[in-house]
């Protein structure tokens, strides 16, 4: 059991920023090839040896949530449905006690293959909450961005994962100029109609080398002419907090209900003041930013036998020296080593 004073400490960094939300990467394979996220072939993956275990995640993230404060846990990959025993890993998680006493909340950001058939139990083993990606309403345009002919199998992941009760399920799209930029607004209408909630996000260089330009970037101010030609749109009242959307109302019509949209601003508009997520990826390094160039290992201090509380000042050590922004607007700036599929969403 966790002495009351160890549960005093927190992910604290210099800027008064306190990290609650901890995205943990389960894998680093995908049985997509989104062209925004992986080439089409060359990738190498991550050694069986180097990522971590079933054991160490779940060691991992108790030591997060019940020393170090950690609220949110949101399982990302590559792929996480790749990873047979996600269902066991959540099981194990759902009996932590955060430090406010109750259960953390988990969630899934998934493509959603193969999500039909592992809702229930994912369901069931706590992971109440979902984040699925759909670039496309076009099932051709959907194979040309993902490079595989699965859009079926997208939308019965999502259906299923309205079915067993997840909810909110956020529909993510990475909004393309030339690409899908005709599908913004009919986009917002289906998920407006099935009660999903779409989120679109500015494409950041965290793909493939060289596939990320700045000037066929579609920004939020383009996002937002594009829907306003079709929906009644105004800044939603609720506070944003530290969530990375900014949120918009859409108004009810005669052809759809009302709801919102969210745009992931993160190259126009970033919300790194606000941040209060930290990364752990597949083979055990602390990320404090999706850009950041450094890490943190955690997976080697495990396994040469470190204690909780020497893992948790390493933890905090990393965080405290998070960098303000993520500077993408600086003339020194360099996306980080790592791909997105080798970082987690």
């Amino acid at each position: 059991m966790t002495s009351p004073l160890v549960r005093t400490r927190e992910l604290r960094d210099q800027f008064g920023r306190v990290a609650r939300d901890l995205r943990v990467s389960l894998t680093d394979r995908c049985n997509l090839r989104c062209t925004y996220c992986m080439p089409l072939e060359g990738m190498e993956w991550m050694p069986r040896e180097e990522t971590l275990t079933d054991e160490e995640v779940v060691r991992l993230i108790r030591i997060g949530v019940e020393m170090l404060g950690i609220e949110q846990i949101r399982f990302t990959g590559g792929e996480p449905l790749l990873r047979r025993s996600l269902e066991d890993i959540a099981r194990a998680c759902s009996q932590f006690s955060t430090h406010s006493g109750a259960a953390p909340r988990m969630a899934i950001t998934s493509n959603g293959l193969g999500l039909d058939k592992r809702a229930q139990g994912l369901f069931d083993a706590g992971i109440t909450r979902a984040n699925i990606s759909l670039d496309s309403l076009d099932p051709k345009r959907y194979a040309q961005i993902a490079r595989r002919d699965r859009f079926y199998d997208a939308l019965k992941g999502i259906e299923a994962a309205q079915r067993v009760g997840m909810s909110p399920i956020k529909i993510n799209t990475v909004a393309m100029r030339g690409i899908n930029e005709s599908e913004v607004a009919d986009l917002l209408g289906f998920c407006l109609d099935h009660g999903y909630h779409l989120r679109f996000i500015e494409q950041m260089p965290l793909g493939p080398s060289h596939g990320w330009h700045r000037d066929q970037l579609l920004t939020e101010a383009d996002l937002l002419n594009l829907l306003s030609d079709r929906f009644d749109l105004s800044p939603s009242p609720a506070p944003r907090g530290s969530a990375p959307a900014g949120l918009w109302d859409v108004a009810a019509s005669e052809h759809h209900p009302a709801g919102d949209v969210g745009i992931i601003a993160s190259v126009t508009d970033p919300f790194c003041a606000d941040c209060d997520r930290t990364r752990l990826t597949a083979d055990g390094q602390v990320r404090t930013c999706l850009f950041a160039r450094g890490e943190t290992d955690l997976r080697g201090p495990l396994r040469s036998g470190a204690s909780d509380e020497q893992i948790a000042d390493i933890w905090m050590g990393a965080t405290w020296h998070k960098q303000a922004g993520h500077g993408m607007g600086r003339p020194d700036f360099r996306p980080p080593e790592r791909t997105m599929s080798k970082i987690g969403g």
